[in-house]
């Protein structure tokens, strides 16, 4: 009985380690599913305004990596690459499914998924300030949820540029 159980947990574990992992093809580029379509992705200062007026957008935008969570790679803001807008998106990963190289910050990427706008509670937004070092002073400050701009990836290529 002690050896089945044994097997059920390092089954488990296995199972656990291969759906946690970052899914990366080959070239370590491509990220998730990868993006279906890498010509004439839509223009970031685009996709930002049709949040003023659409609930969400299915899309593939071009960005530049503003900054990673320094935890695991769990989220990333976008800015726009061409400079037309100051906005930001803030994007998860579809699934919890794969995670982004921390080192990514700066980095151009071409990002598949679904744009939308969603308020973020003051927790979560203190567990992201914690995931991105902030310090204790700015993690305290944070004392009201904020209305913003996000992205749910299903997949993410690299730009080398």
């Amino acid at each position: 009985m002690k050896k089945i159980q044994i097997l059920t947990f390092v089954f488990a574990g296995f199972t656990l380690l291969a759906a946690c992992k970052t899914a990366t093809s080959g070239d370590g580029n491509s990220f998730g599913a990868g993006v279906s379509n890498k010509e004439n992705p839509a223009a970031f200062a685009d996709v930002v305004k049709q949040l003023d007026t659409q609930d969400s957008v299915n899309v593939i935008v071009k960005a530049k990596v503003g900054e990673v969570c320094q935890a695991k790679g769990c989220w990333m803001n976008l800015h726009d690459n061409q400079g037309l807008t100051e906005e930001q998106l803030f994007v998860k990963f579809k699934d919890y499914a794969f995670f982004m190289p921390k080192d990514l910050t700066g980095k151009v990427v071409l990002v598949e998924g679904t744009a939308y706008t969603e308020e973020t509670s003051v927790d979560e937004l203190r567990h992201y300030a914690e995931d991105a070092k902030k310090s204790a002073e700015e993690i305290a400050a944070i004392t009201e949820p904020v209305r913003e701009k996000k992205f749910m990836a299903s997949g993410v290529v690299i730009v080398k540029e």
